[in-house]
């Protein structure tokens, strides 16, 4: 076998860093799993050909052994010290670039999260649903150790109770408008809010925008509750929550509603 220098096998290392960066860009550009496959395939057939040098023929069987992850990526990740996100399938979900207000109340919900950062340091993690017509928060949960998925699975839970008070799926087809939060798009949490008769749908990727209704709900509630108010610590926090929630749904007017709070939107229309 002809001999391999060190400088050739640096030279390689150098070639396929620049590919694997690459794959990665077109990962986020395209988000095509077929482009990526093909352009891995040609990175794990120049992977092997290292397998089969003296020099490298220990790390050729070491990144045999690990599978689960493409072989250039586990390259990378060795040569330079830096973890790459793992591939991940595509998302169970259809993508929300459109407008946000529904023509009635229970057609579309959404729901974000935000962060409460008290004087000594705690932060409270929230997260909220809100209708997208009556603009009502219907329910919320709260941590200090972040939210995960079973928590926005019995945010879901909460939401339907609160306006069905069944327990049983929604009446009618509901879209859930949320962000791509690992939260929000957990194999779990979509399964469970599609067998509930949710409709999943995801803002498009970098844009915030296009949950603005839940964005402009996080300025109003920081502006007027918790920026005006003592918050020395998380559990001065979370026992003032269901006290701003209220105040919120009862008094908080808005512009798109004539100037009502969201109950007392609801309680008008509902005696016409």
């Amino acid at each position: 076998m002809q001999e391999i220098t060190c400088i050739q096998i640096k030279k390689v290392k150098i070639f396929i860093v620049a590919r694997v960066i690459l794959v990665e860009v077109i990962r986020c550009l395209a988000g095509k799993g077929a482009v990526c496959d093909k352009v891995q395939t040609e990175l794990k057939n120049t992977t092997e050909f290292l397998a089969t040098t003296d020099a490298n023929k220990t790390f050729g069987q070491h990144i045999a052994r690990r599978s689960s992850r493409p072989m250039a990526l586990m390259w990378l990740e060795l040569t330079c010290g830096v973890l790459l996100m793992a591939p991940c399938g595509r998302r169970p979900a259809r993508v929300h670039d459109g407008k946000i207000i529904a023509i009635r109340s229970n057609m579309r919900w959404c729901s974000d999260g935000f962060t409460i950062t008290c004087w000594n340091g705690d932060r409270v993690a929230v997260a909220f649903a809100l209708d997208c017509h009556d603009r009502e928060a219907m329910s919320y949960i709260a941590s200090t150790k972040g939210v995960t998925g079973e928590m926005i699975r019995d945010l879901i839970a909460d939401c339907l109770e609160y306006r069905f008070g069944s327990g049983q799926p929604a009446p009618k087809t509901i879209q859930w408008l949320t962000d791509n939060g690992p939260c929000y798009a957990a194999h779990d949490t979509v399964t469970f809010a599609r067998s509930v008769n949710l409709d999943v749908c995801t803002t498009a990727p970098y844009s915030p925008e296009s949950n603005g209704m839940a964005e402009a709900f996080v300025k109003t509630f920081k502006r007027d509750y918790v920026y005006v108010n003592e918050v020395p610590d998380a559990v001065t926090v979370l026992a003032r929550l269901p006290e701003w929630f209220a105040d919120y749904n009862e008094k908080a007017p808005h512009k798109g509603l004539g100037m009502k709070a969201p109950r007392e939107y609801i309680r008008s229309s509902t005696a016409g």
